[in-house]
C-alpha cells in the first residue's frame, strides 16, 4: 500500500509542475488518504503482534 501511496505522489508531482491542478490534487488527495490507512494498518498490525506474542 505503501507503494501505491508512493506512485501517486509522484503522479501529483509531476501534473502539479505541467500545470495540471486538478490532476495533482486528486492525486495527491488519494496518496494522503492511502498513507493514513497504510499507518492505522501498520499499527493495528503492531499491536496485533505485540499482544498475541506475549
Amino acid at each position: 500500500m505503501l507503494y501505491w501511496t508512493l506512485i501517486f505522489l509522484v503522479v501529483a508531482i509531476v501534473a502539479g509542475v505541467l500545470g495540471f491542478g486538478g490532476v495533482a490534487s486528486a492525486a495527491s488527495g488519494i496518496a494522503k488518504i492511502l498513507f493514513i490507512i497504510f499507518l492505522v494498518l501498520f499499527i493495528v498490525s503492531l499491536i496485533a503482534g505485540r499482544s498475541f506474542a506475549g
